[in-house]
C-alpha cells in the first residue's frame, strides 16, 4: 500500500477507533479512499441532547490518550450551534522534537481536535461531516480577507486549504506548520498582522521553513482549532508538526502580541529543534523512493533483457556473450548508482552528527560559563546600610532579586543575569525607566554607589536589536 494510504488508514483507525485494519480498508475502498466521505459514513447518527451536554461538560477525557480514543460531543457557545469534536491525541514536548525520538522536557498526553461536525440549525439534515468544499471555501475566505485588510507588499503565504489538507501538505514538504487563529475584534491584531506577520524578514523565513493556515475564531474550523489548542489571549499562533504514528505534536504557543524581532526569533528556535528530525524524515523517505526506483529499473531492464533475448533469438542476431555483456553493464549501473546513494546517506548521517556535536559543546560551555560567574559573584550579603537590593525584569515578565554589596560593580550585575540563564540572546543592556538610564559597556566600571544604585534598584533587561 503507498505511503498516502498507509497514513489515510492511521488516521481513520484514530478518529473512528476502529482497530481491525482489514474493515478499515474496506470502508476506505468503498468511498474511493476519501477520508471524509468514510468517516460520515461511520458517524453520521446524531447522538441525543443528553450525550451532548454530558460531553460538553468533559470535552477532553481522559479515554483519548489510550490507542482507540472515543469520538466526543461539546456543545459550542454560542447559541443554536453544537459541535461534534473528534479528538487525535498529540505529545507537547518541551526542547528538540523529533519525529522518532524525543529530547529533555518529559513527554505531556493531551488531545487537539482535528476534524469537527456542525449541527444543522434548521434541524432537517441533523449532524454531518464538513465536506473538504467547505473548509476549503472557509480557508479561501480567510486569505481573501486577510489581503484585502492588510494589503502589505509582503505578507505570509496561508494555505487555501483546510486544516487537515495543510497539515498532511506540511508532513509531504517535510516542513512545520504555523496555525494562525484571527480575531477580527481584538485590539492588538491589527498592529500584530501589519507589523509583525507581514514583516519581510519573518515572511521570508515562513516562505522558506513553515506551512502557514490561516483561520478565523468567528468560522466553523477556524473556532474548533481555537477550542482545541486552548487558546485563551490573542494574537494566537502554534507551530505544529504531524508525526509518523498519525499524531501531531504541538511545539509552540505565541499568545498575545509580539514584535517581529522576538517572533523571529521564537520561530527560528523552534526550527532549530526540529531541523534534525525532519532532515532525518527527508532522507529516509527519499531513500525508499532511491530503492523502490532501483528495484523497478532492475526489473525493468530484467524484462527488456528478456524481450530482446525472445526477440533476438529466432534471428540470431546477436550470440550470447553479447548478451550477458549487455546485462553485466546494466548491473554495473545500477550498482553505481546504488552506492553514489549509499554514500550520499552516510555523508548525510555525518553532517547531521557532527551538527549535534557542536550544539552539545556550545550548550556545555554555556552551563560552565554560567557557573562561573555564579561563583564569582559569592555570598548574597544579608541586609545592611551598604548593601543594595537590586530587582531585574526580563523581557517575559520574571522577575529576580538579590542583594549587593554597594561597592559591587554594574559588571557584577551582569555576571549575575548571566548565571541565571533566564535569556536566551547574548546581547542585551540593563536600563533603568525612572529615570531612563542606560548602563552599557562604558559604565560596566562603576560601583552600584557610584552609578546611583544605591540603597535598592529596579532594572529592565533589554534585548539588543
Amino acid at each position: 500500500m503507498a505511503d498516502g494510504f498507509e497514513d489515510k488508514l492511521g488516521y481513520f483507525q484514530a478518529i473512528t477507533g476502529i482497530e481491525d485494519p482489514d474493515l478499515c480498508t474496506d470502508i476506505l475502498s468503498a468511498h474511493n479512499w476519501d477520508l471524509e466521505l468514510a468517516i460520515a459514513s461511520i458517524t453520521s447518527n446524531a447522538p441525543s441532547s443528553s450525550s451532548a451536554a454530558a460531553a460538553a461538560a468533559n470535552p477532553f477525557p481522559a479515554a483519548a490518550s489510550s490507542s482507540a480514543p472515543t469520538p466526543a460531543v461539546v456543545a459550542g457557545p454560542a447559541p443554536g450551534i453544537a459541535w461534534r469534536i473528534v479528538t487525535l491525541p498529540f505529545y507537547v514536548v518541551s526542547g528538540a522534537v523529533g519525529l522518532g525520538f524525543w529530547i529533555a522536557g518529559g513527554v505531556l498526553n493531551r488531545t487537539i481536535g482535528i476534524l469537527g461536525y456542525l449541527a444543522s440549525p434548521r434541524g432537517a439534515e441533523g449532524d454531518r461531516l464538513i465536506p473538504v468544499s467547505a473548509s476549503t471555501a472557509e480557508a479561501g475566505d480567510f486569505v481573501a480577507a486577510f489581503e484585502r485588510d492588510y494589503p502589505a507588499d509582503t505578507r505570509p503565504r496561508f494555505a487555501a486549504e483546510g486544516f487537515m489538507d495543510a497539515l498532511l501538505r506540511a508532513q509531504r514538504e517535510f516542513k512545520l506548520m504555523l496555525v494562525y487563529l484571527h480575531s477580527p475584534e481584538h485590539p492588538d491584531v491589527p498592529a500584530f498582522c501589519e507589523g509583525t506577520l507581514c514583516s519581510p524578514p519573518v515572511v521570508a523565513f515562513l516562505t522558506e521553513n513553515f506551512v502557514v493556515w490561516g483561520g478565523s475564531i468567528r468560522r466553523e474550523e477556524g473556532f474548533k482549532m481555537s477550542n482545541s489548542l486552548k487558546a485563551s489571549r490573542f494574537p494566537f499562533c502554534a507551530i505544529v508538526m504531524a508525526t509518523d504514528n498519525q499524531r501531531i505534536a504541538l511545539l509552540h504557543q505565541i499568545e498575545g502580541p509580539k514584535p517581529p524581532e522576538e517572533m523571529l526569533t521564537l520561530l527560528q528556535r523552534v526550527f532549530e529543534e526540529c531541523a534534525p528530525s525532519l532532515i532525518t524524515a527527508r532522507i529516509e523517505s527519499e531513500e525508499r523512493r532511491n530503492n523502490q526506483r532501483l528495484r523497478e529499473e532492475q526489473d525493468a531492464a530484467y524484462r527488456a533483457a528478456l524481450e530482446a533475448d525472445q526477440h533476438l533469438k529466432p534471428m540470431q542476431l546477436v550470440t550470447n556473450q553479447a548478451r550477458e555483456r549487455r546485462l553485466k553493464e546494466e548491473e554495473d549501473r545500477l550498482k553505481r548508482e546504488a552506492e553514489e546513494a549509499e554514500r550520499k546517506r552516510k555523508e548525510e548521517e555525518e553532517a547531521l552528527a557532527r551538527a549535534a556535536h557542536e550544539a552539545a559543546e556550545k550548550e556545555a560551555a554555556l552551563t560552565r560559563r554560567r557557573q562561573e560567574k555564579a561563583m564569582a559573584l559569592g555570598a548574597e550579603p544579608d541586609k545592611g546600610p551598604n548593601v543594595t537590593r537590586v530587582l531585574v525584569r526580563f523581557p517575559t515578565g520574571e522577575r529576580k532579586e538579590r542583594r549587593f554589596h554597594c561597592t559591587t560593580t554594574i559588571s557584577s550585575l551582569y555576571d549575575y543575569v548571566d548565571s541565571l540563564g533566564c535569556l536566551e540572546a547574548e546581547n542585551y543592556t540593563l536600563v533603568s525607566n525612572f529615570p531612563r538610564v542606560t548602563y552599557g559597556s562604558e559604565k560596566h566600571s562603576l560601583t552600584l554607589k557610584e552609578a546611583g544604585l544605591h540603597p535598592q534598584a529596579s532594572l529592565f533587561v533589554e534585548i539588543d536589536s
